[in-house]
C-alpha cells in the first residue's frame, strides 16, 4: 500500500504527536542526538527540502563535505549546526516530507528541532540577546513608552547607532526593526456587548480580538483596519480584556516552562470569552497557529486549551467562511490593481486554504500573484547579525517575484515577512497589510 509503503510515503493526512515536554526522558541529549541522526539520514536520502530554509543545506554540506559522504562522518556535535536555522516554519512536515506520521518513518523534523531546542535551552539558557528578543511583552511596554518611543524609532534608523548595536547586542545593521508607538492597539478599540451579530457557518458573528505583541505596540493601524472592515461587515469587534505574548518567540527559543507560563495567563481570558459567545481572531499567523496546533500539542488534554483552539480563526478565513453564507458584503469601492501576496508560513500550515487570496479576489479589478516561497523573516531570525545574510538570501525570489510582476501594491499576513521583502526590494516602498488593502478597496 502506498499509504504505508518505506519508499514511497504516506497519502495520508499528515498529523502530529503530542509534545511530551513534561516527560524527563524529552531533554534526554543522548536520544535526541540518537533520533537526529535517523532523521538526518532519511533527509540525506531524500533532499526535497533543500530549497526551504537553511537547515537542509547546512545539513547536506556536513554530510557532503564529510570524509565518508554520508551520515557517519558527521560530528554530533554539528548536529546544532542544523538546529539554530530551523526557526520552525513547518512547511518542510506541510508540504514537503513524504514521511511524515502515519507513515512508519514517523518523521516530524520541526518537532524534533523543538526538542533539541529545548534540550540546549535547558542545559545551556539563551543569551542576553535572545532573551530580550523573545521577550516581547517586556520590549514593548518599554519600548512603548512616550518619548522613549520616539527616541528608539530615531536612533534605529541612524547608522552609526546600528552598526553599534550589531557589535554589542548582535542585532544586524541592516535589519528591518519594527517601529514602537506608544498608543498601542489595545487602546485604540473600544470594548462591545456583540449586539447584532449574524452567525454564518461556524462563526457566530462576533469577534474578541487578540492583538498580539507586533499588532499592539509595532502595528496597531492593523487592528483599526481589521475592525473596519469586520464591522463594515457587520461583526461586532471587541478587545480581549487582558493578553500576553501567545508563547511563539519563547517556542522558537526551547523555552517550554515560558510557553506554559503565557498560556496560563492567556488560555482562561479566551476561553471565558468563547463561552460568553464570542468567536476569536488573532491579526499575526504565528499566534493564532499557536493557538490552533502548538498549545493544544503541548497541552493536549486540557479541555480550556482545546475550547480556543476550535474558537480561534484567521482574519481572512474568518471573512471567507462567512462569504460562503452570503454574509460578507462585496460593494468594493475601489480597485487595487496588481497585489503580490506573499503567503506567510504559519498561515499555510494551518490548513485552511488560501483564503486571503481569495478575498482580495472578490475585488472587481485586482490582481492577485501568490508568492508561496517564505520570506525568511522568522520574528527574531532576521535580525541576528550571524543569521541576517541568509535570511535575505531566502527571501530574495519572494522580492525578486514581486519586481517581476510589477506590483501595485505587495502584503503578506505576517507584517514582518511585508518589511522583510521591502528590506530585499530597497527601493523605498512599503507593504500593505491584505486586510488594508481590503479596506482601501471597502473605501471605507
Amino acid at each position: 500500500m502506498a499509504g504505508t509503503s518505506t519508499r514511497e510515503g504516506s497519502l495520508e493526512a499528515p498529523t502530529r504527536h503530542p509534545i511530551d515536554w513534561k516527560n524527563p526522558a524529552y531533554y534526554d541529549e543522548a536520544k535526541v542526538l540518537a533520533e537526529m541522526e535517523r532523521v538526518f539520514e532519511i533527509c540525506h536520502g531524500c533532499r526535497r527540502c533543500v530549497s526551504l530554509c537553511n537547515s537542509f543545506p547546512a545539513l547536506f554540506d556536513l554530510i557532503d563535505s564529510s570524509d565518508s559522504m554520508e551520515m557517519d562522518g558527521v560530528k554530533k556535535d554539528d548536529y546544532w549546526k542544523v538546529v539554530e536555522h530551523c526557526y520552525l516554519c513547518d512547511l518542510c512536515f506541510l508540504t514537503k516530507c513524504p514521511y511524515v506520521p502515519p507513515h512508519e518513518w514517523n518523521l516530524d523534523f520541526p518537532h524534533l528541532m523543538l526538542q533539541a531546542k529545548a534540550v540546549k535551552y535547558k542545559k545551556e539558557g539563551a543569551s542576553l540577546r535572545d532573551r530580550v528578543l523573545s521577550s516581547t511583552d517586556m520590549v514593548g511596554r518599554i519600548a512603548g513608552i512616550p518619548v522613549v518611543s520616539q527616541v528608539v524609532n530615531k536612533m534605529n534608523t541612524v547608522p552609526a547607532f546600528r552598526a553599534q548595536l550589531e557589535r554589542f547586542f548582535g542585532v544586524h545593521a541592516n535589519a528591518a526593526l519594527p517601529k514602537f508607538h506608544s498608543r498601542p492597539m489595545r487602546s485604540r478599540i473600544a470594548p462591545k456587548s456583540g449586539d447584532g451579530a449574524v452567525a454564518a457557518g461556524p462563526t457566530r458573528g462576533r469577534v474578541a480580538l487578540f492583538a498580539t505583541c507586533y499588532g499592539n505596540r509595532n502595528e496597531p493601524q492593523i487592528g483599526e483596519d481589521l475592525v473596519a472592515v469586520f464591522e463594515h461587515n457587520g461583526i461586532p469587534v471587541t478587545i480581549a480584556p487582558k493578553e500576553r505574548c501567545c508563547g511563539m518567540p519563547k517556542l522558537e527559543l526551547g523555552d517550554l516552562e515560558a510557553v506554559a507560563a503565557a498560556k496560563e495567563e492567556n488560555i482562561p481570558v479566551l476561553a471565558k470569552m468563547v463561552d460568553e459567545g464570542w468567536d476569536i481572531v488573532g491579526v499575526v499567523p504565528s499566534c493564532v497557529l499557536m493557538f490552533k496546533q502548538e498549545l493544544p500539542l503541548m497541552f493536549p488534554d486540557d479541555p480550556e486549551v482545546a475550547k480556543v483552539r476550535d474558537a480561534i480563526y484567521d482574519p481572512f478565513e474568518y471573512l471567507m467562511l462567512r462569504h460562503k453564507d452570503g454574509k460578507l458584503r462585496t460593494d468594493f469601492a475601489k480597485p487595487l490593481g496588481k497585489v503580490s501576496y506573499q503567503a506567510s508560513c504559519h498561515q499555510r500550515v494551518q490548513r485552511i486554504g488560501n483564503k486571503t487570496r481569495d478575498a482580495l479576489q472578490l475585488v472587481p479589478g485586482t490582481q492577485v500573484d501568490v508568492i508561496e516561497r517564505c520570506s525568511g523573516h522568522d520574528g527574531t531570525y532576521a535580525v541576528k547579525k550571524e543569521y541576517h545574510e541568509i535570511s535575505m538570501k531566502i527571501g530574495r525570489p519572494v522580492a525578486n517575484k514581486v519586481r517581476q510582476f510589477g506590483a501595485d501594491h505587495y502584503c503578506a499576513d505576517c507584517a514582518m515577512a511585508g518589511h522583510q521583502i521591502a528590506n530585499g526590494l530597497a527601493d523605498g516602498s512599503h507593504p500593505k497589510h491584505p486586510i488594508t488593502l481590503l479596506r482601501m478597496a471597502y473605501g471605507i
